[in-house]
């Protein structure tokens, strides 16, 4: 089912038992633009969705939403009222209260996606998102806007394999929510540049007996700062990130060059071929020697 007019679109789909086994289904997608004074939400809204926005509602699915112009606000069962500007998607979790609107002079501008299946839950379970964290301050961008616009034209066509295309634009845009959330809390904070800046370090003297401390210090920062916001920022702790590129390094020199094993270790920043040799296992299942034959194609 289809509504449009000059200012609403919307689309309702249905998923078949195959569809559901790819992970991720999407119920519906669409846009609308609210005018300053207008009614929210508008009286053609269909019943399964029903939606007050005096009493608020709950969905039976997830529903991502971005605002991308105008202000208002929203609220649920884990979150106090909180204000809703241009550049903010909100995401809604199924069997959670909640209730959102526009400013009644400015209106808004929002587009949203609602879906259901197993890897949004894996998603949840995982701490990537929860209820108490459904606000994501990501800027305005327009690679977000034409991601819903494109999942929007999926929907309106239907083409064989639709559900899978939109499941795809579905997990691109958790990523944006969340990335670009992180970057941005960052980015608050000013070290974004430091932190860049540290992994170039890393990235170009990853052979010599670098430090993190050493690192730490070349950009400017406390150790014990440096280390906490290097981890949140990419994920991992100083000292796992030189190794990793340590390994990733020696990796593609034991699949691309005929150097020895031990030359590898040097070259991959390990002072001692045992100590390589160990933890190349560790992270790899294979020994370095094995790991070539297994890249290069070569029968053991």
């Amino acid at each position: 089912m289809t509504q449009t007019d000059k200012h609403h679109h919307s689309k309702y789909l249905t998923s078949s038992e195959q569809d559901a086994s790819w992970g991720i289904t999407i119920n519906t997608v669409g846009h609308q633009r609210v005018e300053s004074g207008e009614h929210y939400p508008p009286p053609d809204h269909p019943s399964r969705y029903l939606f007050s926005s005096a009493k608020g509602r709950v969905l039976e699915e997830y529903q991502l939403l971005y605002i991308g112009s105008g202000k208002g606000t929203f609220t649920s069962s884990s979150v106090e009222k909180t204000a809703i500007t241009q550049g903010t998607m909100f995401l809604l979790f199924p069997h959670e209260w909640h209730n959102y609107s526009p400013d009644a002079k400015s209106g808004w501008e929002e587009y949203w996606i609602g879906f259901e299946g197993g890897d949004m839950e894996k998603y949840i379970q995982n701490g990537f998102f929860s209820p108490s964290r459904p606000i994501f301050n990501i800027g305005v961008r327009s690679n977000v806007v034409e991601l819903y616009r494109e999942a929007i034209r999926v929907a309106q066509e239907q083409q064989p394999g639709y559900q899978q295309l939109l499941g795809g634009i579905v997990h691109h845009l958790l990523g944006e929510a969340y990335s670009n959330h992180k970057k941005a809390g960052f980015e608050d904070l000013t070290i974004v540049d430091k932190i860049n800046q540290a992994k170039i370090i890393i990235t170009e003297r990853f052979a010599t007996n670098l430090s993190p401390r050493e690192v730490a210090a070349e950009v400017g920062m406390s150790y014990s700062w440096f280390r906490r916001l290097f981890h949140q920022y990419t994920g991992l702790a100083p000292v796992k990130f030189i190794q990793e590129i340590r390994m990733r390094e020696a990796m593609n020199m034991l699949t691309h060059t005929d150097k020895r094993i031990k030359e590898i270790a040097f070259c991959s920043g390990y002072g001692n071929v045992e100590h390589f040799c160990t933890a190349f296992k560790h992270k790899t299942g294979y020994t370095p020697e094995g790991y070539r034959h297994f890249t290069q194609g070569r029968d053991l």
